[in-house]
């Protein structure tokens, strides 16, 4: 076998149906490459979307049903039981092309102990897509991003997998790519491997989940500098002197009730505005700094 699809899922089914139909139709042979789907513990009809993509998978298809565990452990219960020499992650809302897996591939033989990161396109309606042209301002620059990457199982079994005391959101893959590069693995970017990354619209119901994940990434934020002291981490995080600083600045000056007041004006029947959306944006960046101090000082 000479690669895995590993994606966690937690109440996507709509979506994720859309998203095993294209790691079904890669132009792979079905007897070089597998599936790996983890359940984490899903309420809504996720098991039924599991069972007709089992049915009409002609690649192996391996679905792992697991009690709400987190995105770390999820991906742990996947590597687990992968068996590809590759195993490419993904996420439960990113769509591969069809030849997303081949070029992994191509770039892994190339460079065989790389890491090989490849593109993400975002759209917001998965029933119309563009032409798939990745373009650099979909750059991401993320060292080791499970929206879009891969790297050889053995590596990843090597390292430990992933830190499963990152429960909450945020920075586990970060922390794998740290654990990575520390080992001198290189990285290789394919701009061929791409994917569509679906961002819906945004609501205006949508900003107390947005503020909460805030919080808890800044939380997790404060783990992965113990982990991984040094100067990559203090700038991913915002927990240095320069960020933390602006940060004190802009809440003696109430930003935050400032950017509510501006929120609250949203329809909330409609999407945001692309600038409510940076209203939201910046929200939530003034509740990740107000999370950082107060977890900071406990």
């Amino acid at each position: 076998m000479r690669a895995t699809i590993q994606l966690c899922t937690y109440n996507r089914a709509k979506l994720l149906e859309r998203v095993l139909e294209c790691c079904l139709d890669q132009t792979l042979p079905a007897d070089v490459y597998e599936v790996v789907v983890v359940d984490d513990g899903s309420s809504d009809d996720t098991p039924a979307v599991l069972a007709r993509a089992a049915q009409r998978a002609t690649c192996t298809l391996t679905v792992i049903r697991q009690a709400n565990s987190g995105l770390a452990a999820g991906r742990n219960a996947g590597i687990a039981a992968a068996r590809g020499a590759r195993i490419a992650f993904i996420d439960d809302d990113v769509l591969p092309l069809p030849n997303f897996l081949e070029e992994h591939l191509r770039s892994g033989d190339a460079k065989p102990g790389n890491i090989v990161r490849g593109g993400a396109i975002e759209v917001e309606d998965i029933d119309e897509l563009p032409v798939p042209l990745w373009s650099i301002r979909n750059y991401s620059a993320n060292y080791f991003w499970t929206t879009n990457v891969s790297v050889p199982l053995e590596t990843i079994r090597k390292i430990g997998a992933f830190n499963t005391s990152f429960a909450e959101y945020g920075w586990e893959d970060i922390d794998v790519g740290l654990r990575l590069r520390a080992i001198g693995v290189k990285a290789t970017f394919n701009a061929k491997a791409l994917v569509f990354h679906v961002k819906p619209p945004i609501y205006s119901a949508d900003r107390d989940k947005t503020l909460a994940q805030a919080r808890a990434k800044a939380r997790t934020a404060i783990a992965l500098t113990r982990l991984h002291p040094g100067w990559r981490t203090a700038l991913a995080t915002g927990i240095n002197p320069m960020q933390r600083g602006l940060a004190s600045l802009r809440r003696r000056f109430h930003a935050a009730q400032m950017l509510g007041r501006r929120l609250s004006q949203a329809d909330a029947q409609r999407p945001l505005t692309r600038s409510q959306s940076a209203t939201l944006h910046a929200l939530a960046n003034e509740a990740y700094y107000e999370e950082l101090e107060r977890a900071l000082k406990a």
